[in-house]
């Protein structure tokens, strides 16, 4: 008798940002232009299923992120433009 196979859910990854570039010395708050690839169109930062990097790449951009939301260089919000 054959087994049945369960039905998982899979996440469609949509890569704006490639693993190789992202490594961690190339996330750095003073370039917002590379931070811009881990927020959506009205300035929320991404998950991890939506822009396929490692937990590690996503936690130091997710700090890059908020360091240069307080210094200015990115908005908060779409209402908030630079």
């Amino acid at each position: 008798m054959p087994k049945k196979q369960k039905n998982k859910k899979q996440f469609k990854k949509n890569v704006t940002y490639k693993k190789i570039k992202a490594r961690i010395g190339g996330i750095d708050y003073k370039n917002p232009s590379s931070l811009t690839k881990f927020l959506s169109s009205r300035f929320k930062i991404l998950s991890r299923q939506k822009t396929g990097v490692s937990a590690k790449v996503q936690r130091k951009a997710t700090i890059e992120i908020k360091k240069a939301r307080f210094l200015g260089l990115l908005p908060f919000t779409e209402r908030h433009q630079i």
